[in-house]
């Protein structure tokens, strides 16, 4: 007679166990069993631990000793994470974040227990994300991402966000997902591991301006006489603008800089340094900028500027600004209502590239920092003073490493020989400059 009466409850807890393992699977699962009654206390004394406690100590851990993380909702825990005080995050940062979580709680749920997430509603997303049209809240304002997402998946879309994409979504659900870990709201990361694969190599992502769209570029009216410097730019004219438009292409190509790195630009950027002219990237400011940041702890560095540069009047230019009162060095570029010059600028150059008839697929203003790139392997400068100069950090295995960490870096002297190396043959300096 016990046998018969313990079976059923015996039965539950295997049940649970079993549901349990599904759960940490991430397969479809009946919640109820996960929290099982305890309403026979006549079968085992107080002290006395059940069979599914010996096989997983965390079975009725979350509703009976978390009972607030039992009923809070993936909407309120993602508001908690984003406005936790320990986190660090730069401007942009936190808005990467926001919009992942405004994607992330459209498609899963906002009201879905956060205790519940699981490899199912993870992998959910996941599809989700691979068949999302690109820039599908302005093309399909109407359409939650999951019904545009089915549309473009019927529609036999082609123009949907990249796998890169995809798994910047991945990496920031499964950075909140570490964390409401080690706030015990979940009991482990469901989303750990995902990732999409990317068929495009890292190295194919962007490439450099070919020689044609270099001398394209830089033989369009803005560069040889345009009609003005503004909505004129792509009209042949007599004008020969000094402006932000002429100047962040020219300074992008012989620096390497990163787009934002050159439109934050204060006007005591540019200064001398043991008697050689140089840009500084910093994200620290002489006359008081607070707008101003960086990629990585290697983007700040020392760059001596080329000679094309100098023989250009860009020294010239910047003292202008400065007699102008002007505290950016490119002060007419939109910082937007998030501060970040670089989004204004880009939209313009990818304008430009269009109307001067250089525009090709994987090209954009990134492109030249490959070209800088090119230009210090075809000069054969030594791989430390390459990366001192991009600003791209050595890595942790062969060159570079903790090494990177000792001494005081590279003379200016080492660097402005470095630069002086760099030929540029694919431009003529001396028509870009002819007034």
């Amino acid at each position: 007679k016990a046998a018969v009466r313990r079976m059923p409850s015996v039965a539950g807890e295997i049940e649970a166990v079993i549901e349990r393992a599904r759960f940490d699977a991430g397969l479809t699962v009946d919640e109820t069993l996960l929290r099982p009654l305890r309403d026979d206390p006549g079968l085992r004394s107080k002290s006395a631990t059940s069979p599914a406690r010996q096989a997983d100590p965390t079975l009725d851990q979350s509703s009976a000793n978390h009972p607030v993380s039992a009923t809070m909702t993936l909407s309120e825990a993602y508001e908690q994470y984003l406005t936790d005080p320990t986190h660090s995050w730069s401007a942009r940062t936190r808005e990467a974040f926001e919009t992942s979580r405004r994607m992330a709680v459209a498609v899963i749920g906002a009201e879905t227990p956060v205790m519940t997430l699981s490899r199912a509603h993870c992998r959910d997303y996941i599809e989700v994300l691979r068949s999302l049209p690109r820039n599908a809240t302005k093309r399909f304002p109407k359409l939650t991402p999951r019904q545009a997402s089915d549309r473009a998946r019927e529609a036999g879309e082609h123009e949907v966000i990249s796998a890169a994409n995809v798994n910047v979504y991945l990496g920031n659900l499964s950075s909140f997902l570490n964390w409401a870990v080690n706030e015990e709201l979940l009991v482990r990361n469901p989303a750990r591991g995902l990732r999409l694969h990317d068929e495009t190599a890292k190295k194919d992502k962007r490439f450099p301006f070919s020689p044609e769209q270099l001398r394209t570029i830089f033989n369009a009216p803005l560069y040889r006489g345009c009609v003005d410097g503004e909505r004129g730019y792509a009209t042949p004219g007599m004008e020969r603008p000094r402006n932000a438009r002429f100047w962040v292409p020219l300074i992008g190509l012989h620096t390497g800089m990163r787009l934002n790195e050159i439109c934050q630009l204060d006007t005591t950027d540019i200064c001398p340094i043991e008697g050689i002219q140089c840009i500084v990237v910093s994200e620290a400011s002489k006359i008081g900028s607070i707008d101003k940041i960086l990629k990585t702890g290697a983007s700040q560095r020392i760059i001596p500027l080329h000679q094309n540069l100098l023989e250009g009047g860009l020294l010239q230019y910047v003292d202008e600004q400065r007699r102008a009162g002007k505290t950016k060095l490119f002060e007419e570029i939109d910082p937007g209502t998030k501060g970040i010059r670089a989004v204004a600028f880009s939209k313009w150059f990818t304008q430009f590239l269009r109307a001067c008839g250089a525009y090709r697929e994987r090209t954009c203003y990134h492109s030249f920092r490959h070209n800088f790139r090119d230009e210090l392997r075809a000069a054969r400068i030594d791989h430390d003073i390459a990366m001192a100069l991009g600003g791209w950090t050595a890595g942790t295995g062969g060159r570079g490493g903790a090494s990177e960490n000792y001494g005081f870096g590279h003379q200016v002297q080492a660097l402005k020989g470095a630069v002086d190396a760099l030929k540029f043959t694919d431009i003529s300096a001396k028509k870009l400059f002819a007034t």
